[in-house]
């Protein structure tokens, strides 16, 4: 066996340096996206925003200057709100943090009954490892660590999205180039600062447990894991709360703003916009930001654990070890590349050339990462080591792990592909769903439906092929790595993910601000290609947390020392059929959440249409705080019954009917979770482009369905509605439903290893 090329020192200098590189560049993007005033020059009136530009205003003689101010405002109101709520939430999500923390404590600890002394290896009881108490402290640690970073990274993504929105408007009247290129350079600040920091906080954490654990890597990395809870647990709060609070505001706006009253979307005189906006920013922005850091998280927590009882963990080579680290440092370079196709080598000049260039990031990221992850595993990896297989050490190959990690990373290309086909209006699917609008509502939800489920089938047969060609290339090890090459171009993913609600905004802000109708007609294309990109970054973290979470299921039977996963045992049977049962009942709980709060909020809209003298002439102001508060109280009071639900039915299922039945509960979950989540996110998301396509009236079809306020356009409005809490809150929160599950229980492994299944002891 040849060792690898990379030696320690280097891997130990090489991992660090990528991270670091990664935040350099998000603080340099975000430097450049700050070089656009959002105060107006009155001194010098031929530099206009920082650049010499000519402007739409100059043309249409509209006074820039209280344009300038107004943007300004708005910015400050949405930036408010949604500071304000996620600061309420992280109040009540902190104490949730120091009691799940405690009950780690307590749990992992109790499996030796709370000893000090050196136990017998779980995988090698010939060696002694550190005590359970000692796994208990680095466990609580460790999951502190993940929870700590996801809330700053949902945080500061959020941050820069509201800072960015009015300055993507403001660009906006110099060309529609301009406009991407701001939102994406914002979106590009999130994606590099959440890789990066989640990169470097793991990378520090396995350093520092190791000046404690030394030798006992098993232990380690067992503690490791306690990460990726930290990071999910919280990103499922954000995605729910976050959900919530966006949805129902805009279902509110929409259904009596759009249908009732037929004034346009981000009216100013609609109570809720201010909401609606805000909604976009704690819901698509900071949500998704924890949730792509959980996924993220998780892989590699996954790939370290079945590495450390392999040979790179028996042997101690610190090199291959670090390989999952290694792939990500090599992403963070490769995005950086990307990242700069969009804002500096390849200009846009036209509306129609959006979607293309958000098409190229993902195309060249995934073929420049290939030829990237080439190069770690041929320099990173001995040419042949073992990787434990339940029981047994398989024999492995470094090209066969280069292609476990690839064929993760093309099939979450090819999900991005098929994703973008169900949910563009570029494309006949929502062309089709558009088109049944003319015989009303109905139609539009029958289409709608059908597209969904229709969805799941080529990114299913996707994950597929990529579990059966990586389990069979490297075991439960390949899986996890194939995750982690699925989103190893985090960094890109998260910035065309969070381009689209900035764009979002930036049409709201237009809109609200009374700028020219051409400008909110480039803020609508930036829009409506960000719609599509929200539903590929949807379709990534859905295909990740499938392989995330089958992967840690794959660590959790080994670590709990069941011999196999036999379904026809009843133990196994009752799990299964209840674990696939859970994600309904999860989608069930957010999705009633969503329609209740939503009620209030139509109600809110309403009283104030009703009881306002002037507001629909525009004379008078509508009371926008009282709606952003409906949606505050709503999400959190609704949040805690589904995130009860996540986190105590591992603990319950693993305590009272043990290991084998868990087992069971975590793969139902896992099978039927990805066809509804993949099917609520498209259905959600073709009935919202489909909304858009009637809107702009581009084609000669679209132009015979509308214009807006037509019976085709309110049934597509309806359809949209519909579709808000599918695509925006159950969607994409169950994917944290089923890989938060298996990474729970992966950390209580010890624990209901030793003492689950009370019940089935007392029968």
């Amino acid at each position: 066996m040849a060792p690898a090329v990379l030696s320690t020192l280097a891997t130990e200098i090489i991992i660090p340096v990528c991270a670091v590189i990664g935040i350099v560049f998000s603080l340099l993007q975000w430097a450049l996206v700050s070089r656009v005033k959002l105060t107006p020059d009155r001194n010098n009136t031929s530099n206009k925003n920082g650049y010499d530009d000519y402007l739409i205003e100059e043309e249409e003689g509209v006074n820039d200057h209280n344009v300038v101010l107004k943007c300004a405002e708005i910015q400050n109101a949405i930036s408010e709100g949604a500071t304000s709520f996620l600061f309420t939430e992280y109040q009540y999500v902190g104490i949730f943090m120091v009691v799940f923390a405690i009950l780690i404590f307590l749990f992992l600890g109790s499996v030796e009954g709370f000893s000090t002394k050196s136990q017998k290896c779980t995988y090698d009881v010939t060696m002694l490892c550190k005590p359970a108490l000692a796994t208990a402290a680095f466990s609580t640690i460790a999951f502190l660590l993940g929870a700590i970073t996801s809330i700053i990274s949902g945080f500061l993504g959020m941050k820069i999205a509201t800072y960015a929105n009015a300055r993507t408007t403001l660009e906006a009247r110099k060309g529609v180039g301009k406009a991407f290129v701001t939102a994406f350079r914002s979106g590009a600040v999130m994606g590099f600062l959440l890789a990066a920091n989640g990169l470097l906080v793991l990378y520090i954490a396995i350093n520092l447990f190791k000046l404690y654990y030394g030798d006992d890597w098993e232990g380690l990395f067992e503690a490791i894991t306690g990460y990726g809870l930290g990071g999910s647990s919280m990103a499922l709060f954000g995605r729910v709360g976050g959900g919530i609070y966006t949805k129902a505001a805009d279902v509110g706006a929409d259904l009596v703003g759009k249908v009732e009253r037929n004034i346009p979307e981000d009216d100013p005189r609609n109570p809720a916009v201010i909401a609606d906006n805000v909604g976009d920013n704690v819901g698509d922005i900071a949500g998704m930001g924890s949730d792509l850091f959980g996924s993220y998280a998780e892989s590699s927590c996954a790939a370290l654990v079945v590495a450390s009882i392999s040979s790179f963990g028996i042997e101690h080579n610190f090199t291959a070890m670090c390989y999952p680290l290694l792939v990500s440092s090599i992403g963070i370079l490769v995005c950086l590349i990307t990242t700069l196709f969009a804002t500096d080598f390849l200009e846009i000049k036209v509306v129609d050339e959006i979607q293309t260039a958000l098409k190229r990031q993902l195309i060249i990221s995934t073929v420049l990462m290939t030829i990237g992850v080439a190069i770690v595993s041929f320099i990173g990896l001995p040419t042949s080591f073992t990787i434990f297989n339940f029981g047994v050490q398989k024999v492995v190959y470094n090209w066969q792990l280069f292609l476990c990690v690839c064929v993760g990373l093309w099939a979450g290309l090819i999900i991005g592909f098929v994703t973008e086909y169900y949910t563009s209006n570029a494309y006949s699917p929502v062309q089709d769903v558009a088109d049944s609008c003319r015989t009303g509502a109905a139609t539009n939800v029958i289409f709608g439906l059908a597209l969904g489920y229709k969805s799941v089938i080529i990114p299913i047969f996707a994950i597929a092929i990529s579990i059966f060609v990586s389990f069979s290339f490297a075991a439960m090890y390949g899986i996890a790595v194939a995750a982690l090459g699925m989103l190893s171009t985090i960094a890109t993913g998260l910035a065309i993910d969070a381009y689209g609600p900035i764009s979002d905004n930036a049409g709201g802000i237009a809109e609200m601000a009374g700028m020219s109708h051409r400008i909110r007609e480039r803020t609508d294309a930036l829009d409506a290609a960000g719609n599509t990109t929200a539903a590929i970054g949807k379709g990534f973290a859905i295909g990740s947390a499938a392989l995330v979470s089958l992967a840690l299921f794959g660590a959790f039977v080994s670590r709990a020392g069941i011999e196999k996963v036999d379904v026809l045992t009843p133990k196994v049977f009752i799990g299964l059929i209840v674990g696939a049962m859970l994600p309904y009942w999860f989608s069930a709980m957010t999705m009633k959440s969503v329609g209740s709060a939503a009620l209030k909020m139509v109600e809110e809209v309403r009283r104030q249409f009703n009881t306002i003298p002037g507001l629909m002439e525009g004379l008078a102001k509508p009371d926008y705080t009282t709606c952003v508060k409906i949606s505050t109280d709503a999400s959190i009071k609704e949040m805690i019954p589904p995130g009860a639900l996540v986190m105590l039915t591992p603990l319950i299922v693993g305590t009272f009917f043990g290991v084998e039945t868990l087992s069971g509960v975590l793969a139902g979950a896992l099978v039927s979770g990805v066809q509804v989540a993949i099917s609520a996110s498209n259905t959600g998301g073709a009935w919202d482009n489909a909304k858009k396509y009637i809107e702009a009236g581009a084609s000669e079809h679209a132009r015979t369905l509308g214009p807006k306020g037509s019976e085709p356009h309110k049934a597509a409005v309806i359809g949209d509605t519909i579709g808000d809490p599918l695509k925006d809150t159950s969607g994409p929160s169950l994917n944290i439903l089923i890989k938060l599950m298996a990474v729970e229980s992966l950390v209580f492994a010890p624990f209901f290893a030793a003492h689950g299944g009370l019940l089935f002891k007392l029968l």
